[in-house]
């Protein structure tokens, strides 16, 4: 199910570098604070902006996110149960269970750590969704500067990737018709699978890698400047969706500090 309102789409539609960059920035200033407060307000924020101003599938977004959840209820309780030895030992006892214990202390470190794990995963998949590889490498050329030679390469790249995947199912079936499959599964099967696989998709890697640097050579992709049949630029509302983000980090900060909790990260992990 996307988003289908009048605003959804605009986050899609934003300049790719400047995207990236309002990413870079969030995640720099999140990673100066370690309190629940701040973060919680941020990832909470975050979250609205992507549903408001993104066209996204929410059920890929939410196959992509749950990994990341469930990393962080890994830390949470890793950290909450098994908390460092400097941590205060007055803190007041949450949960006793036989020799596990969770205090006060602990159990706002672990909810630092596992907020902060989810908030720089919404923010990837923020700009991971609502950008196409294609566009950004055009914005990266365009507006910072990226040697063409390099971004080419680096898209014709991307996509050998399912020719591989393709290559990798066609020597399995072609194994499997020779009965190579039904060996025993050790370590010793899986290093000459490994081996099998591996030599022929390198190879073939080497051929089209060469063809590919053949084929950019006699296209003029030579280091010279180009022109672009894709013209990205930057507009003002770009600017302004780095204030929308950027406006919700500082929000959390502004609640934090007028509650008192706000916390600097000194060394916590």
């Amino acid at each position: 199910m996307k988003t289908s309102h009048a605003w959804g789409g605009l986050l899609n539609e934003m300049n790719p570098s400047i995207k990236g960059l309002t990413v870079i920035l969030g995640v720099i200033l999140l990673s100066l604070a370690f309190d629940p407060v701040t973060v919680s307000i941020s990832l909470i924020y975050v979250l609205s902006v992507t549903a408001l101003f993104g066209r996204i599938s929410w059920r890929r977004w939410l196959l992509l996110f749950v990994p990341f959840f469930i990393m962080a209820i890994g830390y949470f309780w890793t950290a909450a149960l098994f908390p460092r030895s400097d941590l205060p030992q007055d803190s007041p006892l949450i949960f006793s269970w036989g020799p596990l214990k969770m205090t006060e202390a602990g159990f706002s470190l672990a909810l630092s750590l596992a907020l902060r794990t989810l908030m720089f995963s919404a923010l990837s998949l923020m700009f991971v969704l609502t950008t196409e590889p294609v566009k950004f490498m055009f914005s990266l050329m365009q507006q910072c500067k990226l040697p063409p030679k390099l971004a080419y390469g680096i898209l014709a790249g991307f996509r050998f990737l399912p020719l591989f995947r393709e290559e990798l199912r066609i020597m399995q079936q072609a194994h499997r018709m020779r009965g190579i499959w039904r060996e025993k599964r050790n370590i010793r099967s899986m290093l000459h699978a490994f081996k099998r696989y591996s030599i022929p998709l390198l190879a073939s890697a080497i051929r089209k890698s060469e063809r590919v640097a053949v084929a950019m050579v006699s296209r003029g992709f030579t280091g010279g400047k180009r022109d672009f049949y894709c013209q990205l630029k930057i507009r003002p509302r770009d600017w302004m969706f780095m204030g929308i983000v950027l406006s919700g980090i500082a929000l959390g900060y502004a609640v934090s500090f007028a509650l008192g909790t706000l916390t600097w990260y000194g060394g916590q992990l």
